[in-house]
């Protein structure tokens, strides 16, 4: 892996885990100190995570990681309701119908207990990667990849909420059967529900977190 390639995965993964909150100074060299890296793979990264929109330069050496509130994460949900709802119309007509039955079958017998949460997750992600291959649309799958990216961040300001996860499970059912079943109206119909409860819930835990802290 090259260097650039070894810096950016870093920084992306801190930034989605927190360990670099929205805000944090991003020095060139203390962050090529920090990654073993030269000055040039990591602007080249940091270039990268530009063009995400995780960072934001704030002057030729100083870049600084972007932050989350409440418009920024309604603007994404606009976008991802879009794509999302796009692919999955255009799923249920190309889609081998044998794939997703068995995936709504997998989300059918979803446990939450102990590792089922885990395995959920890689559930969800095995879901997208099919998703993205029946598609068959390189610019649709693109600008998929660019969002779930964005999702990391959005999904770790939200509080856990078993009763969410549970529904979140149905919902995603419901979306596999409809693919499976080639029913291009309910798969989008069921995305466009998915989406509204899951904006929903991730609004009104940032809104409590920050009630929160104003108390404290």
């Amino acid at each position: 892996m090259k260097a650039s390639d070894r810096a950016y995965a870093a920084l992306l993964s801190d930034i989605q885990n927190g360990a670099l909150a929205p805000g944090t100074v991003l020095g060139e060299t203390e962050q090529a100190a920090r990654l073993g890296v030269s000055r040039t793979p990591l602007r080249e990264a940091l270039a990268r995570l530009a063009a995400d929109g995780l960072v934001v330069q704030q002057s030729p050496r100083v870049t600084v990681v972007t932050d989350v509130d409440a418009d920024d994460i309604r603007q994404l949900f606009e976008f991802r309701e879009a794509l999302e709802i796009a692919a999955a119309r255009l799923a249920a007509v190309r889609a081998p119908r044998a794939v997703f039955a068995a995936l709504a079958e997998e989300f059918d017998q979803t446990t939450l207990v102990g590792a089922g949460r885990p395995a959920y997750y890689d559930l969800i992600a095995r879901f997208d990667v099919e998703l993205d291959a029946v598609i068959d649309n390189s610019y649709l799958a693109s600008a998929l990849r660019t969002v779930r990216t964005h999702l990391v961040r959005v999904r770790r300001l939200s509080r856990d909420n078993p009763t969410r996860l549970a529904a979140s499970v149905s919902e995603h059912r419901l979306i596999a059967s409809a693919i499976a079943a080639g029913d291009a109206d309910l798969a989008a119909h069921a995305t466009h529900v998915h989406l509204h409860n899951a904006l929903t819930t991730i609004l009104a835990s940032l809104d409590g977190a920050i009630h929160e802290s104003g108390a404290a």
